[in-house]
């Protein structure tokens, strides 16, 4: 063959091998594109936890261990670098859902968007009720299980070794890692940042003399009634007899000073037996929150209800009956009598 025919030769390999190169390089650009834009294999909604240390190439692992992905690394390394977060891995937990791309999962680990908890807080709780119901939530590091209430208040800086009433009822967020102190402790700053700017605001000529007295008066407001337009009336019945020395005669109070002894009908016999916390034998508040007040409770507290009722009773249907006088108060009570008696 003349040295012409061994180049026309050589030109169409090397023609061949550089198409071969270009079909091949097409292909791999349209997979990788298909890779990053695609979803994966997840087939419900989980999470993948990124460790202090870890390395782009062990979360990868994880998700080829769990058959998420079959994408070699080299692409993950590729999109990774290309958007920037091939070095930057946020310590979280992220949430993985079924058609989610490489990319979105990616974005997530490179903003930080770890997932986010949430835990409710009910208005009326009590700190025993609290911690009952933290101590069920297996996402929290629990370091306060071996505590008492005395060493909770201590670690939390409240005073007089009592924390009741002091954790603002609403939802908190909070990330894998944190701990039940940590979300007690933002709980309390909530409150008192919350009673300090209510308590700022509060009516004129009010009896109570401290944002703590309004903590315990608006707990007794929470426990006394779940009908919200109620809570302004009953504080201002509370803060009447305040003004006038007369007992605030609240079963609430009797019932949290009376504690494991209570067994869910209050007797006579519970009225009268004294406690620090028994409004019947003993004038004025109670010496500490009796439940966690919601931030409603507080205003009615602050701003309560004008009138001169000094009584109320429950109503039998949910709600109240006030009375300006002790005659009008008895004949509601024997009305709430009558209806109990009338109920089959």
């Amino acid at each position: 063959m003349s040295r012409h025919g061994i180049g026309r030769v050589a030109l169409v390999g090397i023609s061949g091998l550089l198409l071969l190169l270009v079909v091949t390089g097409i292909w791999l650009y349209r997979d990788y594109q298909q890779f990053a834009a695609g979803p994966m294999q997840i087939p419900a909604k989980t999470t993948v936890m990124v460790e202090r240390g870890e390395s782009l190439r062990g979360i990868v692992e994880v998700l080829q261990q769990r058959k998420y992905t079959a994408a070699p690394f080299t692409y993950w390394r590729i999109l990774a670098t290309a958007m920037g977060v091939a070095r930057v891995l946020h310590v979280g937990e992220y949430a993985l859902e079924p058609g989610m791309s490489p990319s979105t999962l990616l974005d997530r680990i490179g903003e930080g968007r770890v997932v986010q908890h949430m835990f409710t807080i009910v208005d009326g709780w009590t700190v025993a009720q609290l911690r009952a119901s933290l101590a069920h939530v297996a996402d929290l590091k629990h370091l306060t299980k071996s505590m008492s209430r005395a060493q909770i208040a201590e670690r939390l800086g409240i005073a007089n070794n009592n924390p009741e009433g002091w954790f603002l009822p609403q939802t908190y967020a909070f990330v894998l890692g944190e701990s039940d102190l940590d979300l007690l402790a933002r709980s309390h700053r909530a409150m008192q940042r919350t009673l300090a700017e209510l308590w700022a605001k509060r009516a004129s000529g009010l009896p109570i003399t401290s944002s703590y007295q309004a903590l315990i008066l608006a707990s007794v407001v929470e426990k006394e009634t779940a009908k919200p337009a109620e809570r302004a009336e009953i504080a201002g019945v509370f803060e009447r007899r305040l003004s006038i020395g007369m007992r605030l005669q609240s079963d609430p109070t009797v019932i949290y000073g009376l504690g494991s002894a209570y067994h869910g009908d209050i007797t006579f016999k519970d009225l009268a037996t004294d406690t620090p916390y028994n409004t019947y034998t003993r004038a004025g508040l109670p010496p500490t929150p009796i439940a966690l007040p919601g931030e409603p409770a507080i205003q009615a507290v602050l701003h309560p209800a004008a009138g001169k009722a000094l009584y109320f009773v429950a109503d039998g249907q949910g709600g109240h009956v006030f009375s300006d006088t002790l005659a009008e108060h008895n004949l509601a009570v024997q009305r709430y009598l009558l209806h109990n008696r009338a109920k089959p």
